[in-house]
């Protein structure tokens, strides 16, 4: 039997891994099925972009983005209940060196660090399961696996986000706030209640390598901890610390400290995100981060959308180069519009586009030119909202 997707009316729904975010922002509704004792729900999109990112190191580039989320979830007998869950993407059939985006650094291609360019994920995006039993009224203890997964680290990831749902471009301060969303080998336990959640999780520190078809072998070797307010269903807020060992493989002598801080709010028309964070390389600075992002929905299919972020990044220049290692404060100004046409009970497309202007030291106006500008238009077919 095919069901319409339920009403949020929770003070707090999941997001990426085990985030909560904003019971009423109606965030992945999707297809959803009762077979036996199990429900059934699957979310998805293809999205098909075109960037041009201008300025002296901007590019352009058409590909497509793409994701498919399915759970699976059923009664254990009294008060336990088991959640299976798997995402997964063909971004793999992209270019190694992902799509351009200013700014934006982590990971590499070929050996290479990716510098204004935003990586492709990998095919498997999470493949876990979560079970839960009651303990108190209104309370459960869960506990949280598998070979990839997410750690409680950070806000929701920013493809599972409503105030980021019609932006196309992956936020330049992704590296400090959600990199750790595909993580091979995690485990977390926590208590969940109405207006909060405790989380801790020992995962794999290492970002994902380039090979992003298979699946590479999970450990614990870090360890986070989370903890979530939720007063009402219009509201999560956050605050996490994680302790990742050797994250990135060119600063494999490097450990890094990662606070975060985000505040989410969400109803039916407006989602909105603010975070912060401070990355502490071990040893190394400290790089902090913050971001402002938003999506209103004033009526009918029109969306207006739009983020504010700002980070600093002592990454933005290869090795040799004279400006190596220093640290630059970048704002990235992003503002769009997006109609969303239904398509049958199932499936929806959105048309749209943004703008995207910059405020950088003027020591960087050699490598990026004085005022670059990044334009991107998309068509974004979604199963579900």
């Amino acid at each position: 039997m095919i069901l319409p997707a339920a009403p949020k009316r929770n003070r707090a729904s999941i997001g990426s891994g085990t985030a909560r975010i904003p019971g009423a922002d109606g965030s992945m509704n999707g297809l959803h099925v009762m077979t036996g004792d199990w429900m059934l729900m699957a979310h998805g999109y293809a999205w098909g972009v075109y960037t041009d990112q201008g300025g002296a190191r901007g590019d352009d580039k058409a590909y497509v983005q793409s994701m498919l989320m399915a759970t699976a979830e059923r009664p254990l007998g009294d008060g336990a209940r088991l959640t299976l869950k798997s995402m997964f993407s063909l971004e793999p059939l992209m270019s190694a060196r992902g799509y351009p985006n200013l700014f934006a650094t982590g990971e590499t291609a070929n050996g290479i660090a990716l510098i204004d360019r935003q990586h492709p994920h990998d095919l498997f995006m999470e493949l876990a399961a979560r079970i839960d039993v009651d303990i108190a009224p209104g309370a459960t203890a869960f506990l949280y696996g598998g070979p990839v997964g997410e750690p409680a680290l950070g806000p929701s990831a920013f493809m599972m986000r409503r105030s980021s749902r019609y932006n196309a471009e992956a936020p330049i301060t992704h590296h400090w706030f959600d990199s750790t969303h595909i993580t091979y080998g995690v485990v977390t336990a926590g208590v969940s209640a109405s207006a909060f959640q405790i989380e801790a999780s020992a995962f794999r520190g290492r970002e994902p390598d380039e090979e992003r078809w298979g699946i590479e072998t999970p450990k614990l070797d870090s360890w986070s901890v989370r903890g979530t307010w939720s007063p009402s269903p219009n509201w999560a807020a956050q605050v996490s610390y994680g302790r990742i060992k050797n994250p990135e493989a060119l600063h494999d002598d490097e450990d890094e400290g990662r606070l975060t801080a985000s505040v989410s709010y969400g109803d039916d028309r407006l989602s909105v995100t603010g975070a912060f964070s401070a990355k502490n390389r071990l040893p190394g600075p400290v790089l902090t981060a913050w971001l402002l992002e938003a999506n209103w929905n004033p009526a009918g299919g029109h969306n207006l959308f739009g983020r504010i972020e700002n980070v600093e990044n002592d990454e933005l220049f290869p090795e040799g180069d004279p400006l190596h290692g220093a640290a630059f404060r970048v704002t990235k100004m992003q503002a769009g519009y997006a109609y969303r046409i239904p398509l049958g009970k199932m499936f929806g497309l959105a048309l749209g586009g943004s703008a995207a202007i910059y405020d950088k030291p003027r020591a960087l106006d050699a490598a990026y030119g004085k005022n670059p500008v990044g334009l991107t238009a998309f068509a974004k077919l979604s199963l579900g909202d």
